[in-house]
């Protein structure tokens, strides 16, 4: 209670929304205080520790750098970021052979849009329009924010880009409301677009997550091929967001990859080290070869490379994203049994891998219940559970994807219990 109280009283509101467990360890799929209390973690620390806390080589390849006398290095060159560059080099599509690194995924979708808008303005000084898609997140900078689709989280900006635009996405309520497909709902977007003054040659590319964050709602995949195709042909370039979906999140070691298409730019941030700030853009030589000034400060920086390395190998070495992809058929299986035991309350699910969205709404107004959703996740807390906090009215789920089977039907019991227990106190 005192360090919750201290931080309280010296750091902002929004340093302190989570919830009130003083995390001492975390190993594995687990999250430790200091009294001793033990939880099984739904969060990853939001999408980071993907091959789990602490694992033993990541922890290894960090302490054996820091042992080296080289904390830091700039961005001259090292034996360990070189390394790093070939083996992520390894792990995308061919002609995707230039890696940026940077520090966090909002630099990486500030670096995608800027070389985005340089790639489109040498066709032509008119083609500089960057596409993003509405409920999006990129980050919290300026960039990021306005690249974004949230609009609450941007009501401070006055000013936007101007060459910045949001179409809208293709839920799968809006596309059977509309009764489309993915790839109708495309073009009808684009139409709409080019009604606002929005012309096809002015688009420099698109920037989209494999998923919306808040509620685990994919892209429908003929939506992707056909943005592939249009991109393809009019010179744009496709950016894929995967600071969320990347390294074996989703069943697959990218998110794009559920679409069949192939990115021009790949954004990766949290998982690639499981552990410390390491992001890093993804591209052709054609597209990040463009300014000299793409670097940052502690993008190269010696111990994050050996983490980011060491992180890899795990999970190309435990086979965590296979893992990660069977273990999302026991998560299906447990929540489809929460859609029928309580109608009402749970109505739509949605995810893939180790990435789950549960709506949960008021049976009542048929809204989503953002009050119901926090108690359930503070009793669950209580009984041995930490969840993500949305504020959006859904459950997400994102353990380690090292979680053994047990414990991750437990950690879904838990939260199924809540549940219960919080629409009976209710009623």
């Amino acid at each position: 209670l005192p360090v919750i109280e201290e931080l309280m009283r010296c750091e902002p509101a929004s340093m302190n929304s989570e919830l009130p467990v003083v995390w001492d360890r975390a190993k594995a799929y687990q999250v430790f205080d200091v009294s001793g209390n033990c939880w099984i973690d739904f969060t990853s620390t939001i999408f980071v520790a993907n091959v789990g806390h602490s694992h033993p080589r990541v922890v290894k390849a960090i302490t054996d750098m820091a042992g080296r006398s080289l904390l830091n290095a700039y961005y001259y060159p090292t034996e360990i970021r070189s390394r790093l560059a070939k083996k992520i080099l390894g792990l995308v599509p061919p002609g995707l052979d230039k890696v940026l690194f940077l520090s966090t995924g909002a630099e990486t979708t500030e670096v995608a849009a800027k070389i985005t808008m340089i790639h489109g303005r040498k066709i032509s000084p008119e083609k500089d329009v960057v596409v993003a898609f509405e409920g999006s997140f990129h980050g919290k900078t300026m960039g990021a924010q306005t690249l974004g689709g949230k609009p609450g989280g941007k009501a401070w900006i006055k000013h936007f880009h101007p060459r910045v635009v949001h179409l809208e996405y293709p839920y799968p309520w809006v596309l059977s409301e509309m009764k489309m497909t993915g790839a109708q709902f495309f073009y009808h977007s684009l139409r709409k677009l080019s009604e606002k003054g929005v012309h096809p040659e002015e688009i420099a590319g698109f920037i989209a997550e494999p998923y919306q964050g808040w509620c685990a709602v994919f892209f429908p995949a003929d939506y992707m091929v056909a943005l592939r195709e249009w991109c393809s042909k009019h010179r744009a370039l496709l950016a894929f967001d995967e600071v969320q979906a990347g390294f074996g999140r989703t069943g697959k070691m990218f998110g794009f990859e559920h679409f069949g298409v192939t990115p021009d730019i790949i954004c990766c941030a949290k998982a690639l080290s499981s552990s410390i700030p390491v992001s890093a853009v993804i591209a052709s030589a054609k597209v990040l070869d463009v300014d000299p000034s793409l670097n940052s400060t502690h993008g190269g920086n010696p111990i994050g490379m050996a983490a980011s390395l060491a992180s890899i190998e795990v999970l190309l070495g435990e086979g965590l994203v296979s893992e990660s992809a069977r273990k999302g058929g026991l998560v299906k299986a447990e929540l489809e049994k929460w859609r029928e035991d309580r109608p009402g309350y749970v109505c739509e699910i949605f995810g893939a891998g180790l990435l789950w969205g549960i709506f949960i709404r008021n049976p009542k107004t048929g809204k989503l219940d953002v009050d119901l959703v926090d108690r359930i996740i503070e009793k669950g807390m209580q009984k041995g559970l930490l969840s993500i906090r949305t504020c959006c009215g859904t459950l997400k789920l994102g353990p380690p994807l090292v979680i053994p089977d047990e414990a991750l039907i437990e950690g879904i019991q838990i939260l199924r219990e809540s549940l219960d227990e919080c629409v009976a106190e209710g009623s």
